[in-house]
Parts: structure tokens; C-alpha cells; sequence
């Protein structure tokens, strides 16, 4: 079939450019050697400049050649992170402090998933990083089950959060001892003889330094530490636990290793008719902004997940920078949020 004259086939049609420093330059009034100095962070550009230069960038949608930046700097600009599970809420509130910390460190962040908790997946997960071109590495709660030392190639500095690394690398914890220690004194300062315990899964870092303080602040105290019920971090665990707890009429407080076993633990009760808290006293930990709107608004130790993410990019950053020295080991204190599910024993 004949083409119309003046008509244009697909395949001739000019393809789209990219805007180049050359466009920058010239919408921002600089040379391109300014240009140059603004997208790699240089610091001899005056602030009036570089606004004006970030301007250009932004309505051009100018994007820098990140492999040329690294030649020039030594740097690709991007940090990489590494977790098992995102979606369980310290670890997602962490990655986002991550990002928001490396946004304004003008860095952009690479997530990669490990498969499975061993340190096979996780060495496999640190490669392929590796080839996207990463400064650094960030790993969120990275318990490793199948061996007792986690050994990763020394080509990028690594950060762990909420992690066992032996002080073999840099790590950003919340003491978990310590926010416990807060949950079970309050308990027995109520009056309570002892404190039953819904523990995280077996295979986390987390759950076992919080069921380890559990049992030792009642030794500590002189109390009888009952049998511990495992749950998986969800609210169904927390209320099959609540359902075995509910038919014991000597258990009057529990403490959830997080907020969701605790809302499930209290949905057993109230299905038992056992009140909260004027029959058990219930705690959590996390402090999940649903928390204070529980049925009982929950007692619970509060995690600051944000600090813990713009730590981890202070280190990681100490690290790209060239500073040595033995792994910094930096660790953010808990804090106790009494609220109306806790109170003392009735009688």
C-alpha cells in the first residue's frame, strides 16, 4: 500500500535526547565545568550557583552519568541495602530512615532481598550489589542461621542494623536488654509474682535477646520464669498463644515480644473473658502508632527505628570516607510507653 507523501515510518523517527550538561549550562547562565562541580558535590560553587544549576537539572530532568561521576570521585553515589523481611515494621521504618538519610546525603539506595537466612543468600545478595555499583552496604536484621561468624568480601564497607556481627563490622543496634528490663520491672512493680512471655521466633536475633532479658530480670528479681510460648510476629500467633494463656488462672501479666503478638494475645483474653487489664496485665514492644488506640491502649517499649537508619548511614559514611579504626558499635536506648493495658493484680 503506497505511503502518503510527506508521511514518516516509525523506525525514521529522531529518537528523544536526553538533556545534556551542555543544556544545564546554558538554562542556568554557568559554564559546564560549573555543572560538572555541582553534580559531583563539589564544595567551590557558592550556594546562589549551585541553587540556580539544581534548578536546571530539575526542570531539564538532567540526569548525571553516574559511571563518569565515579571516575571523577571516586564514587558511585548509590548505597545498597540488604534484609530478609521488609515488610515486618522495624525493618521497613528502618529502611526508610535509611533512604530519607541518604536522600539528603544526595545518595540513592539499591535494596536487595536475601532468599533465606544463611550466609550463602546473604553473600549472593552482597554480589549482586556489588555489581550494581554500590558505595556501601546496609543489613537490616541480618541474623544468619547456618554459620556462627558472617565473613563478606572486603571490596565495600558494611553497616549492620540490629544484627550479630561478633564486632567483626560496624553495627547500629536498640538495646533490646534494656527496653525488656523496663517492660518486666514495671510488671513486677505493679505487684505481679512473675511475668509470662510470648517470645519472637527462634531464628531472630531480636526475639532471642528479648526472651534471654525476660528470663534473666526475673531471676534478677527473685521470680519463677514460666514456660515460654513462641509466636512468628504475627497477631494469629499472639492469639493462639493468648488462647493457652487465657486457661491459666494464675498468669495476671504478659509480656508480647512485639505489639501485634500483644494485640493477639489480648483478643484471646477478651474471647476468655478475662479483662485487660483488671484480670492480665498485657506489654508489647515496638510501640506501633496503633498502639495507643488498642482496645486497651498498649503498654509497650518504644523503638527508634529513625535513628537507627540515619545511624546506620552516619557509619556507612564515616567508612566511604576513609576513616579507620576498629567498627564503630553504636547503640539507641528504648523507652517505656505506660499506657492503660497494664495495672496491678486485682486482690
Amino acid at each position: 500500500m503506497p505511503r502518503e507523501v510527506g508521511s514518516r515510518s516509525p523506525r525514521s523517527r529522531p529518537l528523544r535526547q536526553s538533556p545534556s550538561m551542555a543544556d544545564v549550562a546554558a538554562m542556568a547562565g554557568v559554564s559546564s565545568q560549573t555543572v560538572s562541580r555541582v553534580a559531583n558535590n563539589r564544595q567551590n560553587v557558592d550556594a546562589s550557583t549551585r541553587e540556580r544549576v539544581l534548578a536546571a537539572m530539575k526542570m531539564l530532568g538532567y540526569r548525571p552519568n553516574t559511571a563518569a561521576r565515579a571516575l571523577v570521585t571516586g564514587r558511585f553515589g548509590t548505597l545498597g541495602v540488604i534484609s530478609f523481611d521488609i515488610s515486618a515494621y522495624g525493618n521497613a521504618r528502618t529502611f526508610a530512615a535509611i533512604t530519607d538519610a541518604a536522600r539528603e546525603a544526595d545518595l540513592f539506595v539499591n535494596f536487595m532481598g536475601a532468599r533465606a537466612q544463611t550466609g550463602a543468600a546473604v553473600r549472593q545478595a552482597f554480589q549482586q550489589l556489588m555489581v550494581q555499583s554500590v558505595d556501601g552496604i546496609i543489613l537490616i536484621e541480618s541474623q544468619i542461621l547456618d554459620t556462627p561468624e558472617l565473613r563478606l568480601p572486603s571490596a565495600v564497607p558494611v553497616v549492620f542494623a540490629d544484627g550479630d556481627t561478633g564486632h567483626r563490622y560496624a553495627n547500629v543496634d536498640i538495646d533490646q536488654a534494656e527496653g525488656t528490663r523496663g517492660v518486666v520491672a514495671h510488671l513486677l512493680g505493679l505487684g505481679h509474682r512473675t511475668v509470662w512471655h510470648v517470645a519472637g521466633p527462634r531464628d531472630s536475633y531480636a526475639a532471642r535477646r528479648r526472651a534471654e532479658a525476660w528470663h534473666r530480670s526475673l531471676k534478677d528479681a527473685g521470680a519463677v520464669a514460666p514456660p515460654l510460648l513462641y509466636g512468628d510476629w504475627s497477631a494469629a500467633s499472639g492469639y493462639r498463644a493468648g488462647r493457652e494463656l487465657a486457661t491459666r488462672p494464675e498468669v495476671t501479666a504478659i509480656f508480647a515480644a512485639n505489639d501485634q503478638m500483644a494485640l493477639g494475645v489480648m483478643r484471646a483474653l477478651h474471647e476468655a473473658g478475662r479483662r485487660v487489664p483488671d484480670d492480665v496485665s498485657v506489654a508489647g514492644f515496638d510501640d506501633v502508632p496503633e498502639a495507643a488506640f488498642f482496645p486497651a491502649p498498649l503498654t509497650t517499649v518504644r523503638q527508634d527505628f529513625d535513628a537507627v537508619g540515619r545511624h546506620c548511614v552516619e557509619l556507612l559514611l564515616e567508612q566511604i570516607g576513609g576513616e579507620g579504626g576498629t567498627p564503630r558499635q553504636a547503640s539507641v536506648a528504648p523507652v517505656l510507653v505506660v499506657r492503660e493495658s497494664t495495672a496491678a493484680p486485682a486482690g
